[in-house]
């Protein structure tokens, strides 16, 4: 009996999808629901599941083929077909039996038999035991003692290989100048140089050609403005540090500062309903919902799955929910229905280090709030200086729909409920 692999329903508005990689060869055994290929579609990456066990008979459509709703991609037969897996090259390892006396352990090597006795003795009854081969560790490169401990230092740091140095000083010891006048010598080229070439020409994955295009819509449709301030994030911080032991231990999660921006940004949504809403032709769309996007860097691009309905959940419902759906981006694990139905989106460059940036819109919506690193800045408090954690804090947004009175009053907002944590849970 041999079963279709054919390529499934991928969500709405989505018709093809590029054939990724095939995750079995021709001629492989497979199970039941086990994946086999990995297709790409404009935003998520999904796994097709075998229909049956049996062995992977055919493969019709190979990396890089564009496929459509329905296509066959290949077919598994529970009988094994007429592919047979090629036959696996075994290396040849020279064992050496090993005996074991109740006195010595017995080691005979295959070709002369000839037995080495080793010192342990054994206190147990005879064992039958197989040698475990343990493959070859580089022994650790330990650095000249001789060396001066400055010379040692630059040594170690840079991993300088000392035996392909001249030294110039006593006996040939190789001195500080030494090592300094390497900095004189041409560098090698490149490692991507030596293996790919002066230029690489790759296609764009699908999923990094709708990024690119969603933000160049973006940029086209929308009349973008951005707005910045900053925030002392000392009372967010001290309140973590206080409360981080017991939280952890009553829900199993760490309380992180995404909970903290994402309250927030709900209570501004809230007082400014413009933020949360979208242009539809000559209409305004206001919705009465908030499904928070955030923004996640994965190997394959970025993405901004959705956390829905955040003015529901507490503290740590939003943590929690945020690590399994950033577990999921980065796993490739995510599904359309987790990419859809945002209403404003919080992207976060400071994990990365960013201090200051002008995040695009993510469209349909008309906001887009970028928070950054935290950095200790001098400010001015109740007329003296001080030393503060501060993070910069950009409001993008859609001129059209929201005003400059709005998006300032918007983060300004943002801002008071982050200096003073407690507003977020008196609800004002």
């Amino acid at each position: 009996m041999s079963e279709k692999i054919v390529v499934p329903v991928l969500g709405e508005s989505i018709t093809e999808a590029t054939v990724a990689k095939w995750l079995k060869n021709a001629g492989d055994t497979v199970e039941a629901d086990e994946p086999i290929v990995e297709l790409e579609t404009d935003k998520v990456n999904l796994e097709v599941p075998s229909p049956i066990s049996g062995v992977l008979t055919e493969i019709n459509s190979q990396d890089g083929s564009v496929v459509e709703v329905g296509a066959l991609l290949g077919s598994v037969s529970a009988e094994g077909g007429a592919v047979k897996s090629a036959p696996k090259i075994q290396k040849e390892i020279k064992q050496e039996e090993i005996v074991l006396t109740e006195s010595n352990v017995i080691k005979l090597d295959a070709n002369k038999k000839e037995p080495k006795v080793f010192e342990e003795k054994l206190k147990d009854k005879p064992l039958v035991l197989t040698e475990e081969i343990k493959p070859d560790v580089a022994p650790k490169r330990n650095v000249n003692p001789t060396l001066s401990p400055a010379v040692r230092k630059i040594v170690t740091e840079n991993d300088i290989d000392i035996n392909s140095i001249q030294g110039s000083g006593k006996d040939g010891r190789i001195l500080k100048g030494d090592l300094i006048s390497l900095m004189g010598a041409n560098p090698k080229p490149s490692e991507r140089k030596i293996q790919y070439g002066e230029e690489e020409r790759i296609k764009m994955t699908r999923l990094r050609q709708t990024i690119a295009k969603r933000l160049k819509q973006a940029q086209e449709n929308a009349a973008l403005l951005t707005t910045f301030n900053e925030v002392d994030m000392s009372s967010v911080m001290g309140m973590r540090k206080e409360n981080q032991e017991d939280f952890q231990s009553r829900y199993g999660i760490k309380l992180g500062f995404m909970s903290f921006f994402v309250k927030a940004c709900v209570v501004a949504l809230k007082n400014f309903p413009a933020v949360n809403a979208e242009i539809d032709g000559d209409e305004i769309i206001y919705k009465n919902y908030y499904n928070i996007s955030f923004a996640v860097g994965t190997d394959k691009g970025l993405v901004v799955p959705v956390l829905r309905n955040a003015d529901e959940l507490s503290f740590a419902d939003i943590e929690k929910n945020i690590k399994e759906i950033s577990e999921k981006a980065r796993d490739g694990k995510l599904t359309i229905e987790d990419l859809q139905g945002g209403t404003f989106t919080i992207s976060n460059g400071g994990v990365y280090g960013s201090m200051l940036s002008t995040p695009i819109l993510n469209l349909p919506q008309s906001g887009v709030l970028g928070m950054h690193n935290i950095v200790e800045r001098p400010v001015v408090v109740d007329g003296e200086i001080k030393i503060r954690p501060i993070m910069y804090l950009a409001l993008s947004y859609d001129h059209r729909i929201i005003d400059g009175k709005e998006s300032v009053s918007f983060l300004k907002m943002i801002k008071e409920n982050l200096e003073d944590p407690r507003r977020l849970f008196l609800d004002i």
